[in-house]
């Protein structure tokens, strides 16, 4: 099934929650092992890739939020009101980092005054004029919010493994297409 039910989340929900969390893990490793490298062709052809990863989950981010405004949604599991504002708060800022992280790797490259191809197909426009000032604090911006997503997506991890065995609830199932009560 494409679309979410208010038993479980639908095949496109899940195909880009999974494939969302692998592409980031992908691209964060890659950047911090490319940022390491020596100047050269290598380390150019590594960046070009995390680029255009970058790019392509940016795209994706878009698309997520868009059919999370025209698809149902599983109904969740009775919890206490703390536990739904901080679930609410973690999926906002996951949501707001999944956007913001390519944009300023975007915005870092356009002021680095490099040219933006995606996987060699499609040229993008710079974000700016190439400016040292905004290239560094890009930087500084994309790194801190790797930072932040990493944090943020330990988070949302560790509470679906506390609903899974500790509450014993159908939270994860959901999201890997197994609905089902509570296990209570």
């Amino acid at each position: 099934m494409l679309r979410s039910t208010r038993e479980t989340w639908g095949g496109l929900v899940r195909l880009l929650h999974w494939g969302m969390a692998v592409l980031y893990a992908v691209i964060i490793a890659v950047g911090y092992y490319m940022s390491d490298l020596p100047n050269g062709v290598g380390k150019m052809k590594i960046y070009a890739f995390h680029k255009s990863l970058g790019v392509m989950l940016l795209g994706l981010a878009l698309a997520r939020l868009l059919w999370r405004t025209i698809d149902a949604r599983p109904a969740s599991d009775p919890m206490p009101a703390w536990q739904q504002r901080a679930a609410l708060l973690t999926l906002v800022g996951l949501y707001a980092l999944m956007l913001a992280l390519p944009l300023t790797g975007w915005l870092y490259n356009s002021a680095a005054g490099f040219p933006l191809r995606w996987f060699n197909l499609v040229n993008l426009p710079a974000l700016t004029a190439a400016d040292p000032q905004i290239k560094g604090w890009a930087k500084e911006l994309h790194e801190t919010l790797a930072v932040l997503l990493i944090a943020l997506a330990s988070l949302h991890v560790l509470g679906a493994l506390k609903h899974h065995f500790l509450d014993k609830d159908s939270t994860l199932r959901r999201m890997l297409g197994r609905p089902g009560g509570s296990g209570k």
